[in-house]
């Protein structure tokens, strides 16, 4: 294969987390597998499929010329783990042998990935240097799961947490607040400290809902049925979560461009310190982003 020159193939608008700002970025799917979240409007033009090996195989050749100095690879679109084994494991086999420099495979993951494959499998992954799993959460509370179509129950949530952890692979776990509304917003926010307490993953991200045009989401608030928090609302859910939330040694941020205040709280010697901060900011002590500067 000698198309190397013209670049790598990516289709559609591409989403990666931020901390894989600085990987190289290979799409081996294309679309998310679930593509049912009311709130998401990320993938809702892309029809789930894995992409051709003759365009995979391109795109490492490419790299391996181009991108020798990210030390990081990060697997996209949605779900790259929904990729059967028998597949995925050749695929990072190639990854290897032909950029052998990386430190770090990363990826997103549903609830549905991770619960079809074994510990073992992946196991396997972890010694071919999958580091990471970025797995979107949102709440802990199963009625707001069920409303906004996640596809999984908090207990499966923690089902397939204690299956990365043991085999030895870095669990990141994002949050959204304002999800579950004004009525629940609380209850959504002890819910969901509780399930990650329980899921004790090594990165929590929470991220603030912001409504996208032509999403189920979206639709319900324009009907009047389902009324976004306030920023003053969102900081309270985010108080209410942290206090919740005990982890065994993770990291629990807020540093994501949706967010109106960005707090860092390292487990367990910095909680107390983040909700001073978050009260801080209730009482007009610390300033807020303002709206204008928010974006996905």
């Amino acid at each position: 294969m000698e198309f190397i020159e013209d670049g790598m193939h990516y289709e559609g608008f591409c989403i990666r987390p931020p901390s894989e700002a600085q990987s190289i970025l290979l799409q081996v799917t294309v679309g998310c597998s679930h593509n049912k979240c009311t709130f998401c409007g990320s993938y809702k033009e892309k029809r789930f499929r894995i992409k051709e090996w003759e365009i995979i195989y391109h795109d490492i050749l490419f790299a391996s010329r181009y991108m020798r100095r990210q030390k990081r690879l990060f697997l996209m679109d949605g779900d790259a783990l929904i990729i059967p084994q028998r597949k995925l494991v050749p695929l990072i086999d190639t990854i290897n042998e032909h950029l052998p420099w990386l430190e770090r495979i990363g990826t997103y993951a549903n609830a549905k990935s991770l619960k079809r494959k074994t510990v073992e499998e992946l196991k396997v992954l972890q010694q071919k240097k999958l580091g990471i799993v970025y797995l979107g959460v949102e709440s802990g509370d199963d009625r707001v799961l069920e409303r906004i179509k996640k596809g999984a129950t908090s207990r499966d949530y923690v089902e397939v947490a204690q299956k990365v952890k043991e085999a030895g692979i870095k669990l990141s776990v994002t949050v959204l607040l304002g999800i579950a509304g004004v009525k629940e917003s609380l209850e959504h926010a002890r819910k969901t400290g509780e399930l990650l307490s329980l899921m004790d993953p090594d990165y929590v991200g929470a991220l603030t809902l912001m409504l996208i045009p032509s999403t189920p989401l979206y639709e319900e608030y324009e009907r009047g049925e389902f009324k976004m928090p306030d920023r003053y609302q969102m900081l309270r859910e985010l108080k209410e979560m942290l206090k919740y939330t005990e982890l065994s040694s993770g990291l629990f941020i807020s540093n994501h461009a949706s967010n109106y205040l960005p707090i860092r709280v390292r487990f367990p010697y910095e909680k107390e310190e983040g909700l001073k901060i978050i009260d801080m900011a209730l009482q007009g002590r610390v300033s807020l982003k303002p709206e204008w500067m928010r974006a996905l």
